[in-house]
């Protein structure tokens, strides 16, 4: 089962074509073609989605009786382990990808990860860029006025232009490790017209526009449930125009009713998968910033995480795996379910 975090993909994936196997692809409740004709917010709960899965599960199990597997990226990589938490009998195996629990609507363990990982000449070079462009936000919004006007963006969600710039710079930090990107590629020459360049390739302004977070409405909705992470904004306090404290990177629908992260529920979850998370093959890359908020895998139960050195968001997957971590992580598959891999399509390319 491939537990999709948002709308249906196509193709195939590492654990199907390793165990050659059938996939069921699911697709997440209110998003894709899975949106009810009225948006009743209250009924997109981590609950009714796992029941969703669960419901899958036991009418295909009445056809498919070897083992099962589910996976996911990201928001789909939490939805494998939700999924195992409140049914853990449906599956025999979990491969979450690039999975975070985080434990708070601002999990502050972001900020630490982005205050530590990679070179200090780096992280300078970083602070540098986003400094640089808040410094010169009234030059850079006469110029990102016109890029929005031709990309037909507005923002009325967070007000205005200079708003969802800010926010965007504050991103680029998150943004530049989640995705790998170069610190070659953050321009040092303070030609404006480079720094917003490197913006719009690493945190584009139309991430905080009306378009995009109204895309992602039923995602952020569903994050003040599962918690997300905000913006540290102390190291800029001086140049930020638009924010007293730390805002959040959650914008859910004005439609909908105020949801409520629940540390109960994170509380519940993280005993369960501390205590009884049994068989989980957990796989984060080594400089993705939601590797922040991993799930450390604790002695008392029978599973495992790997953390691929160097590897992103984009590029933490069974193939980038160093050999050694690779067949071990093949042995667990072995083990566990008692089936053989077709190690030959984990070749990387």
């Amino acid at each position: 089962m491939e537990t999709h975090g948002y709308g249906m993909g196509r193709g195939g994936n590492e654990v199907e074509q390793i165990l050659n196997a059938n996939n069921i692809g699911v697709e997440y409740r209110y998003f894709g073609k899975s949106k009810p004709d009225s948006m009743q917010w209250e009924y997109l709960t981590i609950e009714q989605a796992a029941a969703d899965l669960h419901a899958v599960n036991q009418l295909f199990k009445q056809l498919y009786k070897g083992k099962w597997f589910s996976t996911g990226i990201s928001k789909g990589g939490q939805t494998t382990l939700y999924y195992k938490y409140f049914y853990p009998e449906d599956i025999d195996v979990a491969i979450p990808y690039v999975a975070p629990i985080d434990n708070a609507l601002e999990d502050t363990r972001i900020y630490t990860f982005l205050d530590t990982i990679g070179t200090p000449e780096c992280r300078k070079k970083i602070f540098d860029f986003q400094e640089f462009l808040l410094k010169n936000e009234d030059k850079a919004l006469e110029k990102l006025k016109w890029y929005a006007k031709g990309a037909k963006l507005k923002f009325n969600y967070t007000g205005n232009l200079g708003k969802s710039f800010e926010l965007a710079v504050l991103e680029y930090s998150f943004s530049f490790w989640q995705w790998g990107r170069s610190c070659d590629s953050i321009p040092t020459n303070r030609k404006l017209d480079d720094y917003i360049n490197e913006l719009i390739k690493s945190s584009d302004i139309s991430f905080f526009s009306d378009r995009d977070i109204e895309q992602f409405a039923s995602h952020y909705y569903q994050a003040t449930q599962t918690g997300y992470y905000g913006y540290n904004i102390a190291p800029f306090k001086k140049y930020i125009k638009h924010f007293t404290s730390n805002p959040s990177a959650i914008f859910p629908p004005k439609s909908a009713k105020s949801n409520s992260f629940s540390p109960e529920l994170y509380r519940n979850f993280k005993n369960w998968l501390d205590e009884n998370g049994n068989n989980i093959l957990y796989i984060y890359g080594g400089i993705d910033t939601w590797s922040a908020p991993r799930v450390l895998v604790t002695d008392r139960i029978n599973s495992k995480s790997f953390l691929i050195p160097g590897a992103h968001h984009g590029t933490a997957r069974i193939k980038t795996m160093p050999e050694e971590m690779k067949k071990e992580f093949i042995g667990k598959i072995k083990e566990w379910s008692g089936l053989e891999c077709k190690m030959e399509v984990l070749k990387s390319k």
